[in-house]
């Protein structure tokens, strides 16, 4: 029984301090520099956790720090004014 009460304990924690992702396409990133470049520019905002960036799919995956969140706007300019075309209809 403790077992099972740790154990949904645990699972309840996990769903509670889930961090919040956002995965966001990115139109013109053809080769690693320019992921390397949008992994840059984004593990500077003070907002992100983690970066993952496909560079196959085309799309760029940010994990915030709790309670953290950028604005699409901000997205937006970051990726926009490094010359890319962005998506946020991207699953």
């Amino acid at each position: 029984m403790k077992a099972l009460i740790l154990s949904v304990a645990i699972l309840f924690s996990s769903l509670v301090f889930a961090a919040e992702t956002e995965t966001v396409g990115v139109n013109g990133m053809v080769c690693s520099f320019c992921a390397q470049g949008i992994t840059a520019k984004f593990q500077e905002q003070p907002e992100v956790d983690k970066v993952d960036v496909s560079l196959e799919k085309k799309y760029v995956k940010l994990t915030y720090k709790e309670g953290k969140k950028l604005s699409h706007e901000k997205i937006s300019s970051l990726l926009k004014d490094a010359g890319y075309e962005v998506s946020f209809d991207k699953k």
